[in-house]
């Protein structure tokens, strides 16, 4: 015998003797006694080194074994990444159970991004042209698993050779296969187009199921294939009738229901084709009418495809009577016993209030009685379609359900609940008396979690309506009586005795039993406030102005009032001091003009320059509401009122704005810049009429001079555009460009996206900047952005920053979308340094 063939006897003996590997079932067996995790790890890494020492051996007996436990040891969070090469050996293989196990650990442990996948791609061919079905089955899997694009492109020809097939179980592998093929490789759509349109004439409810997915893929992809499969509706339809008409099949029976599955598909297929277009949700009515009557509801299979029934009839051009119904489903979700058909049922309504007010509205007690649920995304949700529910006709009953709640919900929704009622209130208020009521009602429950603004929003109501100063100086004066726990709830309270001290201690009050208060007394409750520990800074600050005030208004405690000023002359908290000091200086110094100083506030007018009228959002009650105008002045201005917008990022200054002269719109819509809060006085000169533009300490015109030169740096090209808003679909891109003469002016363009299905009409974009800066608003270039991202408008916005200081922004969006008129308040901090230094 040769020498080589003695070593190979050598070989094969050694081999023999070596204990063969154990088997997967005993390897999980051995795992699950370890009793802690390093000892699984030292388990686990002892079978590592046997299968690696295996792998290096060329052992073929024992591969699909090792890589089955390999497999295993992935699955429970090891590496396994040493095992990717011996998969491909396995699917090399001609024998089926390597096959299989080799592709399972392809999907596994091999991805797109590792190069060792493309080395699968002729061995998939040749298995798509397996003489066994199951190997083929195999290589779609695996294909549609894991597939890359590269794959995708060469292996896309096979793929739809095997969709024409007439084998029932490779029809269905193929079509989930071309699924993930137009994923990656879109532009191979039309290749699967002749082969998908027979898909739907089979019988196998596995092909049909296969078959909807994949029509549903390219409806979404592509406009063309949508409008092309529009004519397929009718016989989607049909199908849908056959499985809700078909008697018992056990085969498809599901609690039942016949095949389910292949039902929510085929109603998801009609949600798409029937979107925006009158023919195809012409055809459909029926057969959803048909499924949201026949459908049972005590299972929760019947539930889901009810659900999607619901989503089809809100997202088609349904018919008013089919639309009611589907809120009536809703609505019997809500008393279901499982808390997820709850919350779907709510966040559904809460979708549709706002096109279906009235058929929501029916279902108000119910939606109500949902606060009270135990768990908090209910709660949340029927918190916030409560909200939606508020308008004129119920703002009574509704606010009397959520005051309750907002005294017994968790703090977690104090916050939320406390600024909707306080929004809630001032739309739909019946009269005065009720709103002060019930905001006094907040603010007592919840104070320490109101916004900011509710203190200056309150006081303002309470300055606007004047019969009713005795009535609320008394309700608050009894409110914070021995409590100054709520904040808010006592800076109000010390802002109205301070004005109104006088009508409390003179017993005017007619709307309810006067109180007999001394002036002593109502000095003791503010200076009570002021040494208490549960006070702020802001509220002392408060209730030292509001004594201050009674100065004037009390006749018998001025000499009181002076000591308890002059203490806190010397307070270590310098706001308070410095109050203080100037206070007594008003004693000392100016004594002759105190009276005139601290003389009550007048009523607070709210003036807005956007028109004549509004459409004011009543919750189904939608009416043109007059609001209040004043005639703009004919002559000149002075500075402080063309310039009436105060600088919104924390300051009192006011910020110059540079009018703009429109070229197409009326004079009424020009270059002015509105109030970014919505109840300042910004009644400036008409954008027509140039003459009238006020003469600022300031240039007057922000890029003066510079029309006849290059206006752009080209060494800013390098500045990074910002997204400085994205929500609800808008999206607000800034791009950032450098003057060319004037280094201290930043032009900036903003460009405006919409991702969702509908347009965004009458788009309004404003901005402020703070006292140091000038800007510039030029017209934009539409009122209209595009839905699906179509289209954007564009916009210029010129700011001068002579002091290179860092820029900021406060930013105030109206639109107009589905129906309902948006606003929203961004402030924007995060400009690269590039484009202000």
């Amino acid at each position: 015998m040769s020498m080589a063939g003695r070593m190979r006897m050598g070989v094969k003996d050694f081999v023999e003797r070596m204990p063969a590997p154990i088997r997967l079932r005993e390897l999980i067996r051995t795992i699950r006694t370890a009793r802690t995790q390093a000892e699984e790890r030292e388990m686990i890494q002892k079978e590592c080194a046997a299968i690696r020492s295996s792998f290096r051996e060329e052992d073929n007996t024992y591969r699909c074994r090792n890589v089955a436990k390999l497999l295993y040891m992935h699955m429970l969070g090891y590496p396994a990444h040493f095992g990717q090469l011996e998969c491909l050996k396995l699917i090399a293989s001609q024998k089926f159970t390597d096959k299989r196990i080799g592709y399972l650990g392809a999907m596994l442990l091999l991805d797109e991004r590792q190069d060792v996948h493309l080395l699968m791609t002729n061995c998939i061919k040749n298995d798509l042209n397996h003489s066994t079905q199951y190997v083929q089955g195999l290589a779609l899997c695996t294909l549609g698993c894991m597939g890359s694009s590269e794959m995708c492109r060469d292996l896309a020809g096979e793929v739809e050779k095997l969709l024409k097939t007439s084998n029932s179980y490779l029809r269905k592998k193929a079509a989930l296969c071309a699924v993930h093929v137009i994923r990656k490789v879109p532009e191979l759509m039309e290749m699967f187009l002749p082969a998908t349109k027979n898909l739907l004439n089979e019988k196998n409810h596995g092909v049909l199921h296969t078959s909807v997915v994949l029509l549903t893929e390219m409806c979404e992809r592509s406009p063309d294939m949508l409008a092309h499969f529009r004519k397929l509706v009718p016989q989607l339809v049909r199908i849908l009738k056959n499985l809700i008409m078909s008697g018992y099949s056990p085969e498809h029976d599901v609690s039942g229901i016949s095949d389910p599955f292949l039902q929510v598909r085929i109603l998801r297929l009609l949600r798409i084709l029937g979107r925006n277009d009158d023919d195809s949700s012409e055809a459909m009515n029926d057969i959803l009418a048909q499924v949201a009557t026949n459908t049972e509801t005590s299972k929760n299979v019947g539930n889901a495809i009810l659900y999607e029934t619901v989503l089809t009839i809100m997202d088609i051009k349904s018919e008013s009577g089919l639309r009611v119904l589907a809120i009536n489903i809703l609505g019997r979700f809500l008393l279901n016993n499982d808390k997820n058909i709850r919350y779907v049922a709510l966040t559904s309504l809460l979708k549709t209030v706002q096109t279906d007010h009235n058929a929501v509205q029916r279902h108000r007690s119910t939606i109500v009685d949902c606060l009270k649920d135990l768990d908090v995304s209910i709660k949340r949700r029927a918190m916030e379609l409560s909200f939606a529910l508020v308008n004129g006709n119920n703002i009574r009953g509704m606010m009397k359900e959520l005051l309750y709640f907002l005294d017994s919900c968790e703090p977690e929704f104090k916050a939320d609940c406390a600024s909707g009622i306080f929004l809630a209130a001032e739309k739909y208020a019946p009269s005065k008396r009720w709103h002060i009521d019930t905001i006094m009602r907040v603010l007592t429950t919840a104070g320490s979690y109101v916004r900011d603004d509710a203190v200056p929003n309150l006081i303002q109501l309470i300055t606007n309506s004047v019969e009713m100063h005795a009535y609320t100086v008394q309700r608050l004066y009894k409110a914070i009586l021995g409590d100054y726990s709520q904040q808010p709830l006592v800076q109000v309270a010390a802002w109205c005795i301070g004005e109104y001290g006088d009508l409390l201690v003179s017993g005017q009050c007619e709307e309810e039993e006067p109180i007999q208060v001394t002036e002593d007394e109502v000095l003791d409750i503010l200076e009570s406030v002021l040494i208490s520990n549960m006070s702020t800074s802001v509220t002392r600050g408060y209730a030292l102005t509001a004594i201050m005030k009674l100065s004037t208004r009390f006749s018998c405690t001025v000499n009181r009032i002076k000591k308890v000023v002059s203490i806190y002359g010397s307070s270590i908290d310098v706001e308070l001091q410095q109050r203080a000091v100037e206070y007594n200086a008003l004693f000392k110094k100016y004594d002759h003009m105190r009276s005139a100083l601290l003389e009550r506030m007048p009523v607070m007018e709210k003036v807005t320059t956007n028109g004549p009228t509004d459409i004011v959002q009543t919750n189904g009650e939608t009416e043109p509401a007059p609001l209040e105008t004043k005639p703009p002045p004919s002559g000149p201005q002075p500075a402080s009122q063309a310039n009436d917008l105060l600088d919104l990022l924390g300051g009192n200054d006011i910020t110059p704005i540079i009018p703009t002269v429109p070229t197409s719109k009326p004079a009424s819509a020009g270059g002015e810049l509105l109030d970014l809060l919505g109840d300042l006085n910004l009644t400036g000169a008409p954008p027509s009429a140039p003459a009238s533009v006020p003469q600022l300490s300031q240039p007057p015109f922000l890029l003066d001079g510079l029309s006849s030169q290059p206006l752009f740096n080209d060494i800013a090209s390098g500045i990074p555009s910002i997204t400085a808003y994205s929500k609800n679909g808008l999206k607000i891109e800034f791009t950032f460009e450098r003057s060319n003469t004037n280094p201290s002016v930043t032009v900036i363009t903003i460009q405006a996206s919409n991702s969702t299905e509908l347009d965004m009409t009458d788009f309004v974009f404003q901005a402020a900047v703070p006292k140091t800066f000038q800007l510039q608003l030029l017209s934009p270039s539409s009122s209209i952005v595009p839905a699906f991202n179509t289209g954007t408008i564009t916009q210029v916005i010129k700011v001068l920053n002579p002091q290179k200081q860092q820029l900021r922004m406060r930013i105030k969006l109206t639109y107009n979308h589905k129906g309902s008129a948006m606003q929203d308040l961004a402030e924007v901090n995060n400009f690269p340094p590039q484009s202000w230094q």
